[in-house]
């Protein structure tokens, strides 16, 4: 790890000389020296920095250096004969920027929960574990842009406030001009998205294809695990693509973004697979290298009922699967990612393609060990008159939605698309248990601290 600094510190040479900034993170006294660790937030290595007493501050300032000082430190770079590191830096100048008081700075030298870090979400990315989330997470988001510009997608910013309820769930928070006025702002009642597909939609029968990459917001008051009020979704939405294509591209994508990030961050991987999921390394390479199974949500059913488990939810034909359901298909039955398709049409939404047995919908789900649902997508039904009646079935307004319908009315074409949670895919990734150590501020029922 420390050959990444001795390359990210290259740059910063000059006449043998390197500038560094940064924090912090201990110091150690002995005889005539002081040790510093210091960190950049770069990567997760430190850097030793050797300060003598002959330094002008050494007495004044370095000795009282703690946790989570910040310094600029000018010395000269060199071999370190330390085990476990290739290089040091002897300083020659430490210049302190800004103290930390060592009687309330709360993040001291050693293991803290991370149930503790949430409480203080403004310091919590100095920690090692959060610190590698946030780099992993922000090359997770370069995958993806990568993944869908070489595939030839154009990116769509989607409307974060919209009149369209994707989900027809309901579950949306409502935006209110906020000075009393009787009227809507936009004029009719408006709400935070759940999901920028339906508009995806119009772009793709326009461009071909495109996606989505934002914030999404749900008004749901779970407090797990598992939810947040507000995440990322990738949406991409294809013309002229069946069911089959959408499996394809989102298979294609988990190992492209998976491959990716085991390249770019082996450091930070390492440090979860020892300290929050043993294992994950090998998780990982197997689903880069695996063959998705692929059954249908019938079979999946039949597969579940067979078990011995004592499921908190019963498993029957018609109910939507719960994550215990997911998880044992993943596993405990296949042990590795499932692909699930043609789901009753009862609980699925109404943008879905019913299948010519009228009972299922052209759905997939793609499962994977430790998270279960990862992806869910579907082929769209573009056929005007099913999809009038399923809206109406469904209790929407059509007059609301004529816009959509037109989609249906004017050069209507097969196509289809997918949703992948963000955030579960940082989980997946991380083996973080929880999903408000994956973003940066979780926004939860009753939580929203900065």
């Amino acid at each position: 790890m420390a050959k990444r600094i001795q390359h990210l510190l290259q740059d910063k040479v000059v006449d043998g000389q390197v500038t560094v900034q940064g924090w912090v993170r201990t110091r150690r006294d002995t005889g005539s020296f002081s040790f510093l660790e210091v960190n950049d937030g770069s990567c997760l290595a430190n850097l030793q920095v050797i300060a003598d007493e002959k330094l002008e501050n050494y007495g004044r300032e370095i000795c009282k250096l703690g946790a989570g000082c910040s310094v600029e430190i000018l010395g000269t770079l060199q071999e370190s004969p330390a085990k476990g590191q290739d290089v040091e830096l002897l300083a020659e100048k430490i210049a302190v920027l800004g103290w930390a008081d060592p009687e309330t700075y709360p993040l001291q030298k050693k293991r803290h929960s991370l149930e503790f870090l949430r409480s203080i979400s403004h310091l919590r990315p100095r920690t090692n574990a959060l610190g590698a989330v946030a780099r992993v997470r922000s090359q997770l988001s370069f995958a993806v842009h990568s993944f869908f510009k070489q595939r030839g997608f154009v990116q769509i910013h989607t409307p974060i406030i919209t009149t369209s309820d994707c989900e027809g769930a309901g579950e949306m928070f409502q935006v209110a001009s906020g000075d009393g006025e009787k009227e809507p702002f936009f004029g009719k009642p408006a709400g935070l998205t759940v999901s920028g597909q339906l508009q995806a939609e119009v772009y793709a029968q326009a461009l071909g294809q495109v996606y989505t990459f934002g914030p999404t917001f749900r008004a749901e008051n779970s407090n797990t695990s598992r939810h947040l009020a507000e995440f990322w979704m990738i949406e991409p939405e294809m013309s002229f693509c069946d069911l089959s294509c959408d499996m394809e591209l989102a298979t294609a994508m988990l190992q492209a973004v998976i491959g990716d990030i085991l390249a770019s961050c082996p450091e930070d991987l390492v440090l979860f697979d020892r300290f929050i999921e043993k294992g994950l390394l090998k998780k990982l390479r197997k689903v880069l290298d695996a063959d998705f199974v692929h059954i249908t949500y019938s079979k999946a059913v039949a597969m579940l009922e067979k078990q011995a488990a004592d499921f908190q939810y019963p498993v029957s034909w018609g109910i939507d699967l719960q994550s215990e359901h997911e998880r044992c298909l993943t596993e405990k039955i296949y042990k590795s990612p499932v692909i699930v398709t043609d789901y009753p049409s009862s609980i699925k939404p109404f943008y879905m393609r019913l299948n010519d047995d009228e009972q299922t919908v052209a759905a997939m789900d793609i499962l994977v060990p430790g998270i279960g649902e990862l992806v869910g997508g579907s082929q769209r039904e573009e056929r005007l008159d099913i999809l009038t009646k399923r809206m109406t079935a469904a209790g929407i307004d059509l007059q609301e939605y004529d816009w959509y319908l037109d989609l249906r009315r004017y050069g209507t074409v097969p196509h289809a698309g997918f949703g992948l949670g963000f955030e579960r895919l940082v989980q997946f990734v991380t083996g973080m248990t929880n999903i408000r150590e994956v973003i940066p501020f979780p926004r939860t029922p009753g939580f929203a601290p900065c």
